[in-house]
């Protein structure tokens, strides 16, 4: 019946947009490729894709087994891979997404002590799933999705790590600086710069600017943290990012943070596994470590 080779020819006739350049990806005659499927059709009883001119379009049948070969696909490229691993000595690869460009820097403090203790396990992080960090863990895809915007699933298990507060971040020199908190209206006549993420995604504009029709003069996107902070610094703009991570930076750029709203913009930092893996040593004590790594930088940062 359905076999591994079936999900893999169905899911590079989809990438790729037709059967000669899927066939030759896969090393195959275009004739064995569409023997395979046919042989696959007849015994399921149901046609997976229907010839329109030069290209394909699956049926429904066919995209609902393409929708399980990319589920698990994955799966089986993970089981090989941490088999040839283990068969090496090794005990795996810790895969993780960051979900926000903050907690890229965050990260670093919990996979330096954590390829310490687990010298037999590697870690490969995803930095790009703005667009479905929650997708790519259930897909199992990722082990643990580092976000501050964690979305209910039953099959998914959220951990906070620990709480901060996003703040406007301005220059030494610039006319907020030394407020106690400022409101939307302030930021109307300013630059506003953020990471290259969608509004929604985005608490400045979603929890602080929109909800009171506010909008920034100019809104400029920056990739990188160093040279958002060096524009901030240069009184080139105004930014929002988290009180720990102005804390951390304070000593290199002169930057002053202003709390958004006389009560502050509080926030959280989440881990998400999936429910059965919570339990397995490598996601558990990267957890363990994550919790312990937040409890004294935020000690630290409460002492400056």
């Amino acid at each position: 019946m359905i076999e591994r080779h079936h999900l893999s020819i169905l899911l590079e006739v989809h990438q790729s947009g037709s059967l000669t350049a899927a066939a030759e990806t896969l090393a195959l005659t275009q004739s064995a490729l569409s023997h395979s499927i046919r042989k696959l059709e007849g015994q399921l009883g149901a046609q997976l894709w229907l010839k329109e001119g030069r290209g394909l379009r699956f049926t429904p049948e066919g995209a609902f087994l393409l929708s399980v070969a990319r589920r698990l696909l994955p799966q089986f490229e993970r089981a090989e891979r941490v088999l040839q691993q283990m068969a090496a000595g090794q005990r795996g690869t810790l895969r993780l997404g960051v979900e926000c460009h903050p907690c890229q820097q965050w990260l670093l403090r919990v996979v330096q002590p954590f390829l310490e203790q687990w010298p037999r396990v590697d870690v490969d992080i995803k930095q790009r799933f703005q667009f479905g960090g929650v997708g790519a863990l259930m897909a199992r895809e990722i082990d643990v999705l580092v976000t501050p915007d964690p979305l209910v699933k039953p099959e998914l298990a959220f951990e906070a790590v620990f709480d901060f507060e996003q703040v406007l971040v301005v220059s030494e020199q610039h006319r907020l600086a030394g407020l106690a908190y400022v409101e939307p209206e302030a930021l109307v006549d300013e630059i506003l710069l953020t990471y290259p993420v969608d509004l929604d995604r985005l608490d400045v504009f979603r929890d602080f600017l929109l909800p009171a029709h506010c909008r920034p003069k100019q809104h400029k996107l920056i990739e990188s943290t160093d040279i958002l902070l060096s524009m901030v610094a240069a009184s080139r703009g105004v930014a929002a990012l988290p009180d720990w991570l102005v804390a951390e930076s304070r000593p290199r750029f002169p930057v002053v943070p202003v709390r958004m709203g006389e009560a502050g913009l509080p926030r959280q930092l989440f881990l998400g596994t999936r429910h059965p893996e919570a339990g397995d040593d490598p996601v558990r004590a990267f957890l363990a470590l994550a919790h312990q790594t937040c409890a004294s930088s935020v000690d630290t940062v409460s002492d400056r």
